[in-house]
């Protein structure tokens, strides 16, 4: 079998930025909130509406990549993702958000289950852990700048929009289409299985084990803390300290911003100390952070709070992940699929969270995050080393 040039994980990483793209629900639902008038409880539809293609998606992505291959995947979901991106340009209104934030979700379900695997066959299993967290770095920087583009979009004049926030759409749009003309010009040679595929009922079957079943509901907490964060922070802002959403905004960069440095020092951690011990310290501060959002009414404070959830938060996704992909070494595209499909966590969460912040302010959504930190303590017994 030929050799994959190490180059090749260049466009891979681009790729990872391009997967970023969805954490601009949590930033455009706030907008759309606004623009159209909504309660807590119907905006957040947009956000649960992304993650719940990844319920339906995930596992039958699994399969694809054994009939068609990672990279053939990975390009698919990209072309997913920058149609998702050139709707919105059209119009703003109800029926247009639904249907831009559908396809992001369905493009994002088939690049989370393929690119971590791509990323693999690039690199090797060799410090899975720490490559995976960089990979999640290079996410957090698409994550971080969407609501500064959102900001600037909505207070300077651009030709042909105006002020408006969704400059954000247009930007991604760009760089979607060269991330997917870069990976498509870059050769990865790979072996596509001819054999049997696994069935959707046999890649159901490995949640049977202990560990892939524990992991995936360690992902469903992880993505419904950073739904929800993403989209709890201005809100928070907004209600205790009254300040307009283009100002609260910046919460939502700062969660970001911390994420990012997270996963930045995380992949260095990552190599020189146990994955138990910093999994320990993740959610030590991610508990922290709940009781600062949750009792907090000082500036300081809930920008303190914000900034420990993002940190803490950002390598709990790629070691869980590593966990289950090594404990099934011969199922890795079906576990990789089980894995994002843990991220329907990021419909489950704001969903309940947008009802308790209408009934009881966005104390009762931080009481929702709370309860995903109180299970990942309950996961650290489950971390091999």
């Amino acid at each position: 079998m030929k050799k994959t040039s190490a180059i090749a994980i260049i466009p891979v990483m681009l790729a990872f930025f391009c997967m970023g793209f969805v954490d601009l629900v949590g930033i455009a639902s706030n907008y759309v909130k606004e623009d159209l008038q909504l309660s807590d409880s119907v905006a957040n539809i947009f956000p649960s509406l992304v993650f719940f293609w990844f319920l339906i998606f995930s596992v039958p992505t699994g399969m694809l990549m054994n009939k068609i291959g990672r990279k053939k995947t990975v390009l698919l979901s990209l072309i997913v993702t920058v149609v998702s991106l050139f709707i919105p340009l059209f119009g703003k209104s109800f029926a247009v958000m639904l249907v831009a934030f559908s396809l992001l979700g369905i493009g994002n379900a088939l690049m989370q289950t393929s690119i971590n695997p791509l990323a693999m066959l690039v690199i090797g299993d060799k410090n899975l852990a720490s490559t995976l967290t960089f990979g999640q770095f290079v996410k957090a920087i698409a994550s971080f700048l969407a609501p500064y583009l959102a900001m600037w979009g909505a207070t300077h004049v651009i030709p042909s929009f105006g002020y408006d926030w969704r400059v954000l759409f247009m930007i991604y749009f760009v760089v979607g289409v060269l991330s997917t003309a870069l990976l498509w010009a870059t050769p990865i040679y790979e072996e596509i299985s001819g054999g049997k595929s696994s069935s959707f009922m046999d890649c159901l079957a490995l949640l049977k084990k202990p560990i892939v079943l524990l992991s995936f509901f360690a992902i469903m907490c992880h993505v419904g803390i950073d739904v929800g964060t993403n989209t709890t922070a201005p809100k928070l802002l907004m209600e205790r300290l009254g300040m307009t959403l283009n100002d609260a905004a910046f919460a939502t960069s700062l969660y970001f911003i911390f994420r990012t440095i997270g996963a930045f020092t995380g992949s260095f951690f990552l190599r020189i100390m146990k994955t138990r011990w910093f999994f320990i310290i993740s959610v030590i501060l991610m508990a922290l952070s709940m009781c600062g959002m949750f009792f907090g009414t000082e500036k300081w404070m809930l920008y303190a709070a914000i900034a420990l959830v993002g940190y803490g938060n950002s390598n709990i996704f790629s070691m869980s992940f590593s966990e289950a992909l090594l404990s099934v070494p011969e199922k890795q595209n079906e576990v990789s699929g089980l894995m994002i499909m843990g991220l329907f966590g990021g419909t489950v969460f704001p969903l309940i969270m947008g009802f308790m912040s209408d009934a009881m302010g966005q104390a009762g959504a931080v009481a929702v995050m709370a309860i995903g930190v109180i299970y990942l303590f309950t996961y650290i017994k489950n971390i091999k080393n």
